[in-house]
């Protein structure tokens, strides 16, 4: 990877486009996949599904301000091949898993859809923040789990449940024993600037056709294109608007919070009784991290 494609790599882009009542982010991952998938020998069709989950995550947890608030995204099902798909992203960092079924993945083939692995399946998006008073706020959101894609499924969920019209598009490739993954978010918002409350939604105003027109050209060779910045990509879509603001972009690390003194605290509020019954032959309690596949031997 040379200097310039490590540039724009890892890298998370905010902009808005405040003729249009429009904002959105552009995303590109490659250490932050490699890292994630590293920690598991995941088959192909769950690769290309945790990428996607990762690119999704960046996109919609971008949208929160302040370095504490986390976006946690899960799918989730009961009778699909993938039980369960969980990423989260806070402050820049990054992290996410996938428990599924091995043997019925391999019976599905190499491209199976998204109805496929997830059978009747939901989606919960839930955002968390600090109202600035020291008190978290925490919001809510489970749909079905529709659509060919991840990223179809998260575009209904905004739709369905926030009110806010919005178009996604993910990219992902694998090459060189790597993959990087891409994507491309942009909602209308209905009564001005990002910031005001919403008093109504049109998904047919015709600022939010305009934007969703020119953004749907957004191609996935530009969004993997390594020598394209993310200004590039946004310019190329809207360069005859009156105006576009470039937030600074931001730089986006897995980022897995588990640690023994952290679990040491969480066991710590177990009565003592229930303690034991954790503890192994060798009076050693061992927790698992999902995320990181790193077992952690405690004696507390």
């Amino acid at each position: 990877m040379d200097a310039k494609t490590e540039i724009y790599a890892d890298t998370l882009l905010s902009f808005t486009l405040p003729n249009r009542n429009a904002r959105g982010r552009v995303v590109r991952l490659e250490k932050v996949v490699d890292d994630v998938l590293s920690a598991h020998d995941y088959p192909a069709p769950i690769t290309h599904l945790v990428a996607e989950a990762l690119v999704l995550c960046a996109l919609m947890g971008g949208l929160l301000k302040g370095q504490d608030a986390q976006m946690t995204m899960q799918a989730q099902t009961q009778d699909g091949v993938v039980r369960l798909l969980v990423c989260d992203f806070r402050g820049g960092s990054m992290r996410g898993y996938a428990d599924f079924d091995d043997e019925a993945l391999a019976g599905l083939g190499a491209n199976p859809s998204l109805p496929a692995l997830f059978g009747r399946g939901y989606l919960t998006i839930t955002f968390e923040t600090d109202s600035g008073t020291g008190v978290t706020e925490r919001y809510q959101g489970i749909v079905p789990l529709e659509g060919d894609t991840l990223a179809q499924a998260c575009e209904k969920y905004f739709t369905q449940s926030e009110q806010v019209p919005t178009l996604i598009r993910v990219a992902s490739r694998a090459g060189n024993g790597s993959r990087v993954a891409a994507g491309f978010l942009v909602q209308h918002l209905a009564d001005g600037e990002e910031g005001r409350e919403r008093l109504h939604v049109r998904m047919d105003h015709p600022d939010w056709e305009h934007v969703a027109t020119l953004s749907s050209t957004v191609s996935h060779e530009e969004l993997l294109d390594p020598g394209l910045s993310m200004e590039g990509i946004v310019w190329r879509l809207f360069h005859e608007e009156d105006e576009i603001r470039i937030q600074s972009s931001a730089s986006l690390a897995r980022g897995c919070r588990c640690t023994a003194d952290y679990y040491e605290s969480v066991l710590a509020r177990f009565p003592p009784g229930e303690q034991e019954a954790m503890r192994n032959e060798a009076g050693v309690i061992e927790v698992d991290c999902a995320f990181c596949s790193r077992t952690f031997p405690l004696s507390v």
